[in-house]
């Protein structure tokens, strides 16, 4: 891999379905994080439509990318102070990775899917930018400062 380029593993089993993603992250100098590919792995048993699945996967982990590098969420005075996405930054389709949504074959009984793709992507990321750092992230979203090389 390039310097600051590293790649992620996330592996999980969630509502009857397994899942594994591989996020490929690059980290500037000046800390910015862009995810470049994401490759997903998913066992949800019986599929009736794959496509569906495909979709579901391809926007969780868009989601769960914007959670990780943007999802701060404040309070003042005991309120969010975030109302809708005019203050919520999301990912943007320029931001967006390419990515690669493979189905197991399987006859066993459906499971779920949705939000199985949002949570195992974030850990993915966390683990990619480490291996492109050495630095471990604990709490998204992804602090930049701290990922900036010393000049």
């Amino acid at each position: 891999m390039p310097e600051r380029v590293g790649r992620g593993v996330s592996l999980q089993f969630v509502f009857a379905t397994y899942l594994a993603q591989v996020a490929e992250v690059e980290v500037s100098k000046d800390g910015a994080v862009r995810v470049r590919r994401v490759v997903c792995a998913v066992d949800c048993g019986t599929v009736v439509n794959p496509d569906t699945v495909q979709a579901q996967i391809q926007s969780a982990i868009v989601f769960g990318i914007t959670a990780a590098l943007h999802g701060e969420i404040t309070l003042k005075d005991g309120r969010v102070e975030q109302s809708n996405f005019h203050d919520y930054q999301m990912l943007r389709m320029n931001e967006t990775p390419a990515i690669e949504v493979y189905i197991v074959n399987s006859a066993e009984p459906p499971g779920g899917m949705g939000e199985a793709g949002t949570s195992a992507i974030v850990p993915a990321v966390t683990n990619a930018i480490f291996a492109a750092t050495g630095k471990r992230l604990r709490k998204p979203p992804v602090d930049t400062a701290a990922l900036k090389q010393s000049v």
